[in-house]
């Protein structure tokens, strides 16, 4: 049986305690798609101030070298993104996270939900293959800092450990 969790402590805590928790969501799961819409899940009832979580996937079939959507939570999203177009693109081609504290002065930022004011990707790699990304986006300016970004890229690690 599964309920909301409450996190208390300090933020490095709560992120110690979400990593724990993708864990034993994903151990002994070998299904990514599950594994994905699980932590797609954890993560929209675990961040505040979020309006969109979730995960682009590589597609290279039909000669094409693309993001497609998969498991999310939040409004409806673009199906296709380029590597190299938009944020998650970006994040994908250079294979690094991309912190962006307003999406409006990122160039060729692809708004696929109006109230999106900032916006952190970060990739998934398993060893130098990339996976896809992970991308989180909020209503409020400067949401995300380096602390999310730090344990949301351990956290991807743990997702990528585990395809």
């Amino acid at each position: 049986m599964f309920a909301k969790s409450s996190y208390e402590g300090t933020r490095e805590q709560q992120y110690t305690l979400l990593i724990q928790q993708v864990e034993a969501l994903i151990h002994e799961e070998p299904n990514r798609i599950a594994n994905l819409a699980n932590a797609a899940a954890l993560l929209g009832q675990f961040l505040n101030d979020v309006n969109w979580v979730g995960f682009y996937l590589l597609d290279q079939t039909q000669d094409k070298n693309e993001l497609v959507l998969g498991p999310f939570q939040g409004l409806p999203a673009c199906v296709r993104i380029p590597l190299g177009r938009g944020v998650c693109g970006t994040s994908a081609a250079r294979r690094e996270t991309v912190l962006v504290p307003d999406v409006h002065a990122f160039p060729g930022h692809i708004a696929c939900d109006a109230a999106s004011q900032s916006e952190i990707v970060v990739p998934i790699l398993l060893g130098d293959e990339l996976i896809g990304v992970l991308d989180i986006d909020s209503p409020i300016i400067n949401r995300f800092d380096t602390i999310d970004q730090h344990y949301l890229e351990q956290f991807v690690q743990k997702l990528a450990a585990a395809m």
